[in-house]
């Protein structure tokens, strides 16, 4: 959207396009207007970093110095930190500060996983003996004592939704629902995890993630999918990545996967698809270079030129990114177009 200051309307008055003292009318009128999701500014950028900031100091940097003030005070802290944050979410909600309000408030979600330690361990719930019992290891390890706190945080940031619905609090919640796939797994498998087992974990919660925010996609005022897909595809991609492929069949497969995840980047209009599928065929490319095509003179000029053919179509895209994506839609069955997000957005 494009922006305007006082003098652009001032010409509008001497042109005669607007008359004395409109100008200043639409001027207060467009400041106090909430930003829009276009209008990314680098206040935002302060907002966002200022709660990761918050949700790292007090969630996988919270030191063991905090565990060693007692249950109790860490009981106390932790409802301070919530209560305090969400009632300056609202205030700034009330003030038409939309973006600081909504990032406030999903670092008060993050919080409630520190509040739940603190309560199952005063009142004797805590299911883990006590070499499991660090905070900081809700992050790291996978193990079945976490899901109430899992569970508490995916209630709360719903909860939260209601009352501040702003789209980054999708993100507090589907980290808790991912961390709640691992340690859920951990009964099915046993005691023994292995990291095979967490990365096909990982691999299917991400699909079913980014599934359910397909549906969602397009069917809500606010963008809540944005955040949904980054998880689903952080999960995804991380446990599809990781895996061994075992075999150069399995490895196209994989770079065929991610040629799959740039083409829904096209239906669905999602950028962040493109970005992760550019990143694994980049990985495969780089297979190839180091593995397959090693004492090859002409990999990098092959490689070269799709990279430059690559560039153009990214061209082409951007300049005929509807009829492209209606086109698509066009050739799917009817059934399964249903299911994608509304082509406007």
């Amino acid at each position: 959207m494009e922006r305007f200051d006082a003098k652009d309307l001032a010409r509008a008055v001497s042109a005669g396009v607007l008359q004395p003292g409109q100008d200043r009318a639409l001027l207060d009128f467009l400041r106090q207007q909430p930003a829009t999701a276009g209008s990314f500014q680098l206040a935002h950028v302060a907002f966002y970093f200022g709660a990761l900031l918050i949700m790292g100091a007090m969630g996988w940097l919270l030191t063991l110095a905090w565990m060693s003030i007692g249950d109790i005070a860490l009981l106390v802290v932790a409802l301070l930190y919530i209560a305090g944050i969400t009632l300056y979410a609202l205030a700034l909600q009330r003030r038409q500060q939309p973006i600081a309000a909504g990032v406030l408030a999903a670092v008060a979600v993050s919080i409630v996983p520190l509040a739940v330690f603190a309560v199952q361990r005063l009142v004797g719930w805590w299911p883990l003996d006590d070499a499991q019992g660090d905070y900081h290891q809700y992050y790291t390890y996978v193990q079945g004592g976490w899901l109430l706190m899992e569970a508490a945080t995916v209630v709360a940031g719903l909860l939260m939704l209601r009352l501040i619905p702003f789209p980054f609090i999708v993100m507090p919640i589907a980290v808790a629902l991912w961390f709640m796939s691992m340690d859920l797994s951990e009964w099915v498998y046993g005691d023994v995890f292995s990291w095979d087992q967490r990365r096909t974990v990982s691999l299917w919660f991400g699909l079913g993630l980014l599934l359910v925010f397909i549906a969602v996609d397009g069917r809500t005022q606010r963008d809540y999918a944005f955040w949904g897909y980054l998880a689903g595809l952080a999960a995804f991609w991380g446990g599809l990545t990781l895996m061994d492929s075992g075999s150069q069949w399995g490895k196209l497969f994989y770079c065929l996967i991610n040629l799959g995840l740039m083409a829904l980047a096209v239906l669905l209009r999602r950028p962040v698809f493109m970005v992760f599928g550019a990143m694994g065929v980049a990985a495969y490319l780089g297979y190839l270079s180091y593995d397959v095509f090693a004492d090859s003179l002409l990999f990098p000029l092959v490689l070269t030129v799709i990279g430059l053919g690559v560039i153009a179509l990214g061209v082409r895209y951007q300049k005929h990114r509807e009829a492209l994506s209606a086109r698509l839609r066009s050739k799917m069955p009817a059934g399964l177009l249903r299911l994608l997000p509304a082509l406007q957005r």
